[in-house]
C-alpha cells in the first residue's frame, strides 16, 4: 500500500504540492469539509481521496502537509495537534522562524518553505525528520532540497527570500503609482530602459502581485517580526504589507473596474492618508 499523506489544503499552491507528492506514488488525501467550491474543483480534477474530515484524515495518513495561508497556520496544526495526530506534520507555510518553532510543540514536525510558482517550485525541509518530508517529493515536479539546521531554518531562507522579491514589488506598486499622480510615469519608464538593472516591464510586474496582495499583506508582516526578532528594524516590510492591504482593498471596491495603476495609486493615497 502507497503511504497516505494529507493536504490542508488544496490552494493553487496546496494543489501543486498535492500533484507532486502523487507523482511520487503517494496517496494524497483532503478534508472537504467547510471548503470552498474552488478547492473542491481543484481537488476532484487531481483525484484526491476525500475523508470529509481533518479527524477522519489524522486517522488516516502517516503525514500532513499544512500549506495554507501564514495568518491560519497556527489554526491548522493546533486543529491537527488536538486530535493527537502521531505522524508527521509539515508545514510549509510562509511564517517567521519563531513563530514556527512555538508551532512545533506536541508534533511530530517538519518546518518547510516554498521558494517559487507553481507547477514546479522549490521546497526546502530542516529539521530531524526533514529527509522524510523530502522523500515524498521525488517524483517532481517540486525540487525537494534537505538544509543542514534545525526547526526554523527552512522558514529563514523564505522570509530572506520573499523579504526582497515581494517587498521590492510592494515598492514598485507605490513607485508607478506616485510617477503617475505627479505625471512623470512615461519619463520614469524611458529612463529605466536606458539603464541596465532596472525594472523590465514593471506595469506587468504589478499587474502579477495585484491579485495576490491580500496573501501577501500578513507574508509581509511575518517577515518584519522576523527582522524584529533578528534585532534589525521592521518598519520597511510593515510599511509592504500596509501597501499590500490597501491594494487588496482598493481592487475589492473597485470590483474589477479600475486598472492596475488606479488600483496602485488608491492603495498609495489611502496609505498617505493612514500615516
Amino acid at each position: 500500500m502507497p503511504p497516505r499523506i494529507g493536504i490542508l489544503h488544496p490552494g493553487q499552491m496546496g494543489s501543486a504540492v498535492a500533484a507532486s507528492i502523487q507523482s511520487g506514488g503517494n496517496e494524497v488525501f483532503w478534508a472537504s469539509e467547510g471548503r470552498s467550491r474552488e478547492s473542491r474543483g481543484r481537488a476532484t480534477a487531481l483525484a484526491l481521496t476525500d475523508v470529509v474530515t481533518v479527524a477522519r484524515m489524522c486517522e488516516e495518513c502517516s503525514a500532513i502537509v499544512s500549506v495554507c495561508p501564514p495568518e491560519f497556520a497556527d489554526d491548522v496544526a493546533n486543529q491537527v495537534r488536538s486530535l493527537s495526530f502521531r505522524g508527521l506534520f509539515v508545514d510549509a507555510n510562509a511564517i517567521s522562524p519563531e513563530r514556527v518553532r512555538r508551532m512545533q510543540s506536541g508534533l511530530k514536525f517538519v518546518d518547510a518553505s516554498i521558494i517559487g510558482l507553481p507547477p514546479a517550485p522549490w521546497i526546502y525541509f530542516s529539521g530531524d525528520h526533514a529527509a522524510e518530508a523530502a522523500s515524498y517529493f521525488e517524483g517532481g515536479p517540486i525540487k525537494p532540497e534537505v538544509i543542514q539546521g534545525d526547526i526554523g531554518k527552512a522558514s529563514a531562507l523564505k522570509m530572506c527570500f520573499a523579504g526582497y522579491s515581494k517587498g521590492t514589488s510592494a515598492l514598485l506598486c507605490s513607485i508607478l503609482a506616485l510617477a503617475d499622480e505627479l505625471d512623470v510615469r512615461e519619463l520614469l519608464e524611458r529612463q529605466w530602459e536606458r539603464m541596465p538593472g532596472s525594472p523590465a516591464n514593471p506595469a506587468k510586474i504589478v499587474d502579477s502581485v495585484l491579485p495576490k496582495a491580500w496573501r501577501f499583506a500578513p507574508e509581509m508582516n511575518e517577515i518584519a517580526a522576523t527582522f524584529e526578532a533578528a534585532g534589525l528594524s521592521p518598519d520597511f516590510h510593515k510599511a509592504a504589507a500596509r501597501i499590500y492591504a490597501d491594494v487588496a482593498s482598493a481592487r475589492v471596491r473597485a470590483a474589477g473596474v479600475e486598472t492596475s495603476l488606479d488600483t496602485a495609486r488608491t492603495s498609495a493615497r489611502a496609505t498617505s492618508d493612514g500615516a
